[in-house]
């Protein structure tokens, strides 16, 4: 397993042209999306939500919002990653129900969890709470790019495009989300050239220390 997953890191790369004629199969989509539901967040709160975008009129408009990648409408497969602009009191005890009755707990033994939530970020500024879940998606979009190495997927992360106008398109307002990263996901095309090139990365020494 660990040789699997270095091959797999190190035969990723952020594909830059997709071969259009592959096609995502479902048990593929299917593992991504339970993938991105297993992913870590700070107390579990999962404020995220994502997005396929599979209507090809909505791809191309996404295209142009991000600077005219060709990745996102040749891939098999592109992925927005939103998080949640605010968190409520309703949301954090939603929450805290979620995990009392998951896992059988009275409300006792779930109240200082709960008081904690509402003490440690109920009480957060709101831009501040709206950039702390946007940075949960990083956490998402790292777990999302190993799991599709594994499956012989290539993916490419974006922050490369227009995220007022994003959220525009896909209305994501009504819904209390904004939009931090596109993902496309498929094959890499045969004639990408970057496929070939030496992976470059900094010595393990320059980068890990041991205080």
């Amino acid at each position: 397993m660990k040789n699997q997953l270095l091959q797999a890191l190190n035969w990723r790369y952020a594909t830059k042209k997709y071969d259009p004629s592959f096609a995502l199969s479902e048990e593929d989509k299917q593992t991504i999306e339970t993938v991105l539901q297993l992913v870590p967040s700070s107390y579990g709160l999962q404020p995220l939500h994502f997005i396929w975008i599979e209507d090809q009129e909505l791809r191309e408009k996404t295209k142009t919002i991000a600077w005219n990648q060709q990745q996102i409408t040749d891939a098999a497969a592109v992925l927005v990653l939103c998080a949640k602009n605010e968190l409520t009191a309703t949301d954090l005890d939603q929450h805290a129900d979620l995990m009392r009755d998951t896992r059988g707990m009275t409300e006792e033994q779930i109240k200082g969890f709960r008081n904690h939530l509402h003490t440690a970020i109920g009480q957060k500024a709101a831009a501040e709470v709206k950039a702390w879940n946007g940075k949960q998606a990083y956490i998402a979009l790292g777990q999302l790019l190993t799991a599709c190495a594994l499956l012989d997927l290539d993916a490419t992360p974006m922050e490369g495009f227009d995220p007022v106008a994003l959220d525009r398109l896909l209305n994501l307002e009504k819904d209390g989300l904004h939009s931090v990263l596109i993902c496309p996901i498929g094959k890499r095309a045969a004639d990408d050239h970057y496929q070939h090139l030496q992976k470059v990365r900094k010595p393990k020494k320059s980068i890990i220390s041991v205080r």
